[in-house]
Order: C-alpha cells, then structure tokens, then sequence
C-alpha cells in the first residue's frame, strides 16, 4: 500500500509540475501581446511548435506502434485536439476580452465541478467527498485571488464563452483518463496539439503575426527587455510541451477528478510569476485566497476513505491498482 500511495505521491508532484508549466504561457504570451501578437496568434504559436516538435518525434519512437493508435482511438484524439485544446483557448480567450479577466478565470475553472457532475449523473458513479469539498474550497479561493467582485459585468457572449471554455475544460481531463490504455501520452499530446494548430489556423491567420519582433524584435519581460524569441520558446518547450505531456500523464493514472482539482494551483503559479516577471502587485487577497486554493486541491487529492461509502468505484484507485 505505502508502495502504492508512493507512486501516487509522484504523479501528484507532476500535476503540480506541470501546472506551473502552464502557469507560465500567461505572462510569457503577455509580452508577445504587447508588442502586436493577437492572443490567438500566441496561442497557435505555442501548439504549433510544439506539434512540429512532437509529431516527429512521435513517429520516431513509435513508429508502426503509432498508425495503430491513431486507428484505435483516432475519434477521441480528434475531439482532444478541437475541444480540449483549441476550442477550450479560444472560448477563453474570448471570455477575457468580453468580461473582466477574473471572471473569465472563474468561469473557465468551474470546470472540475463539471467533471463531478458528469461523472456522479452521467456515469453514475460515486464521487468522493473530500473531492467535491476540495474542488468548492478551491473555486471560493480562485474567486478571491482574481477578486472577482471588482468590475462585475454581464456580456452574454462573454458568459457563454467562459461556460463553453469549463466545458471544454472538463472534456480535456475527462478525454485524457478516458485515453489511458487507448494510446499513450506522446501519441495523445502529439495528435491532439497537430490538430488545435491546424484547426487554430483559420482564426490566428499565423501569415499576419508580426514575425519580425519574434525573430529580431525586444519584448518587455521582468522589468527589462528580451528578444522575441525567447517567450516563443518557453510558450512551446515548457507551456506546451511539459505541460501538456506531465498533465497528460499525471491524469491518466490520478483521475480527471484530481486532475482537475490539482489544476487550481495553476492560478497560484500564475500569479506568482506574474509577480516575479510582469511586477504585478500580489495583495492580501491574492495570498488568501492562494492559500485556500491550496487547501482545496490539497483535500480534494486525498486517498478516499474506505469508510466512506462516496469513495466506492472510485475510477482513481482503479487505475492505480492496475499499473
């Protein structure tokens, strides 16, 4: 058991890992935004490297072991790619220039309560508690991190926009645990960042992004100038790249449960290095309601009890027992 519990421990550690991963494409696609990037260029240059890094990649490793994946699960891959990345960008994206970003923030993190629902009334399976309390500590804390009282509007577009971004959201975790043992991560990774870009295409127009600041240009970055180049790289080897293939395998063998829940201190990092790199303020707010997102994720990534009768069929424990 302690074995077990051990291994767990380390994909629990790679969540984390690779939320700070991601945390990082928001103040690092910040400053490609400032000089003339289009939120959704950023976005298509992030995925589209990373799929000219991994499909080849793909291909050499897996070789015939790769047509046979994509034969077995090309379905699942394809919804991976349109609605767990591309989709899930966009719908977020334009969430944030419609409502004030923490809201766009909160609604899109209202996904792991998604993903309870989904699995307590659709599945039909019991959900456990410290689950469902973790992930409602952690979203009462996002909302005091992002203050989300301040400049409340109502754009109908905005809010079905940041209601479709969760729903995108939850699909994303829930494909991921739903892939385990259909293809492996790179296959899934690889698959599903080729298709965002080439769906992404036709919204970014990538023939329109001021290339010449991404190739000789300075950018705005930890109160002093970088090349252009240099968030372009970060974007794709570590908000991509390492973010994508950690999550992926960290999800596979926690559940889109936990995943969900541990993706809250995403948030934590994300102001935290905007902190750091951007010189934005962290207040009292931002620190209490860090440490409750914290909290949340920390409870909702417990083993369930055995008492407890909500922690039976518990899709997590099954996919641990059988690695």
């Amino acid at each position: 058991m302690s074995a077990t519990w051990s291994r767990r421990g380390l994909w629990l550690l790679l969540a984390v890992v690779a939320c700070a991963a991601f945390a990082g494409s928001g103040p690092f696609a910040k400053s490609l935004m400032e000089v003339g990037v289009a939120a959704d260029q950023a976005a298509w240059l992030r995925l589209t490297g990373a799929a000219l890094v991994l499909v080849p990649t793909a291909v050499l490793l897996r070789g015939r072991g790769l047509i046979a994946s994509l034969k077995a699960s090309w379905p699942y891959l394809l919804g991976y790619g349109l609605v767990g990345m591309a989709a899930s960008q966009t719908l977020y994206f334009t969430a944030a220039q419609r409502l004030p970003v923490g809201v766009a923030i909160l609604l899109q993190f209202s996904g792991p309560l998604l993903i309870i629902g989904w699995i307590r009334f659709v599945r039909r399976r019991k959900v456990p508690r410290t689950a469902v309390v973790g992930v409602l500590i952690s979203l009462v804390g996002l909302a005091i991190v992002v203050e989300v009282w301040a400049g409340i509007g109502f754009d109908l577009v905005g809010v079905l926009a940041g209601v479709g971004s969760a729903g995108c959201q939850a699909a994303y975790f829930l494909m991921i645990e739903g892939l385990a043992g259909m293809t492996d991560v790179l296959v899934m990774t690889a698959t599903g960042t080729a298709v965002a870009s080439v769906s992404l295409t036709f919204v970014a127009l990538p023939w329109t992004i001021p290339w010449h600041v991404i190739v000789s240009g300075q950018v705005r970055l930890d109160g002093g100038s970088v090349p252009g180049w240099f968030p372009t790289i970060w974007l794709i080897l570590i908000s991509a790249i390492v973010a994508y293939l950690g999550e992926g395998a960290a999800v596979q063998r926690l559940s889109a449960v936990v995943g969900g829940a541990v993706a809250y201190v995403e948030v934590v990092f994300t102001a935290l290095i905007a902190w750091a790199l951007l010189g934005e303020h962290l207040g009292v707010a931002q620190i209490l309601g860090g440490a409750m997102v914290l909290t949340g994720a920390f409870i909702a990534q417990r083993p369930p009890d055995p008492a407890d009768p909500s922690s039976v069929a518990h899709p997590e424990l099954e996919v641990l027992h059988k690695k």
